[in-house]
């Protein structure tokens, strides 16, 4: 979906009427979401969980950080698998990724992404997708979102949040972004991660230090790239927030003559492909998107002017780069330590 404008803060004197008109459903919302964390019975997973979600509908930037943060595990030499619900996709899993065979609309576009890093599961239960993954050798596993989902024990979450936008207008679906309240999110993570550049966030830091939490900082750049130096580029994505990617199409120096955004997730259609296409010869330019939009055109019959778009496209990734990742680096180490040690404790209790 994208995003409605009065979801985010107004600007000088901007009034929105609809989150007014909206508030008995986002209050409503708020309690249905309260009642199924305090009702739920979580299970515990025989290998540690680590969460990285956010409290806000949208782009944070939380993919590229698990997979910066999967990364480094894995060099650290942990057995790393991916647990996530597969957001846009139709299997229920749980389910093994396999990029070679799945499509985007089988899993979602994300799923394709972490599937190149570490093992990847889909599960829209995810203490059924813990067990499955522990089965097939999972030593500690990623939870790409999920912090608000209930029935799964996190050894440790991480809150991601973004600079430029933080609580947006403040107030719940669907009268604003907000999945929880910040202070009941904040209330199970053991760390903040603001990525991006502003202040919009900055309410999210304070309380979080209030609470003696750690916030770090990053920032979202692009891997090693085709060259965009003074190229002339149309730049298409369906995200999140399209606009951070086209500021890093422009950190690259490319020419972006034209863009075009759709709602995070898309399914690009025959009809708009052709636009596309289109688009960028009238305009003598080279169409360039994410590797997550890239991903969503994977599975486009030979022919269609969908595989021509997939065939005719740059990509550019993006990684997290975070400030003081050693400290974020030991955090995580003592707390997969901590995990561990209590599962030992578990294990040796008597039935």
């Amino acid at each position: 979906m994208r995003e409605p404008r009065f979801w985010q803060a107004p600007r000088a004197g901007e009034i929105h009427i609809l989150p007014r008109l909206l508030s008995p459903a986002a209050f409503l919302y708020g309690v249905a979401g309260g009642l199924r964390q305090r009702f739920a019975k979580p299970e515990q997973a025989a290998v540690p969980i680590i969460c990285i979600g956010n409290i806000t509908v949208g782009g944070t930037g939380k993919t590229p950080l698990a997979l910066t943060l999967a990364e480094w595990l894995i060099r650290q030499g942990e057995e790393v698998h991916f647990l996530t619900r597969g957001y846009g996709g139709t299997e229920e899993g749980p389910l093994r990724v396999d990029p070679a065979k799945h499509t985007a609309k089988e899993v979602g576009d994300e799923p394709l992404l972490l599937a190149a890093v570490a093992p990847t599961w889909v599960s829209a239960d995810r203490a059924e997708g813990a067990a499955a993954a522990v089965r097939e050798g999972a030593k500690l596993i990623l939870m790409d979102d999920g912090l608000q989902n209930p029935t799964l024990v996190k050894d440790f979450s991480i809150l991601v949040a973004d600079a430029q936008t933080g609580l947006g207008n403040g107030r719940l679906i669907p009268a604003g972004p907000l999945r929880e309240h910040m202070d009941r999110g904040l209330s199970r993570v053991g760390a903040v991660v603001i990525i991006g550049r502003g202040h919009a966030a900055d309410r999210i830091a304070a309380r979080a230090r209030a609470r003696a939490i750690p916030v770090f900082r990053a920032i979202l750049r692009a891997a090693p790239a085709p060259d965009l130096d003074g190229l002339p580029v149309l730049a298409f994505a369906g995200i999140g927030r399209p606009e951070k990617f086209y500021a890093t199409l422009r950190e690259l120096h490319a020419d972006i003559v034209g863009t075009a955004s759709f709602p995070d997730h898309h399914i690009f259609g025959e009809r708009e492909a052709l636009d596309l296409l289109l688009r960028a010869r009238d305009l003598n330019a080279t169409l360039v998107t994410t590797e997550k939009d890239l991903a969503r055109l994977r599975a486009a019959p030979a022919g269609t002017a969908r595989a021509r778009l997939r065939d005719t496209t740059k990509t550019v990734a993006v990684h997290a780069l975070i400030d003081d990742f050693a400290a974020l680096g030991t955090l995580l180490r003592d707390q997969i330590r901590l995990a561990r040690g209590r599962a030992a404790k578990r294990a040796a209790q008597p039935d």
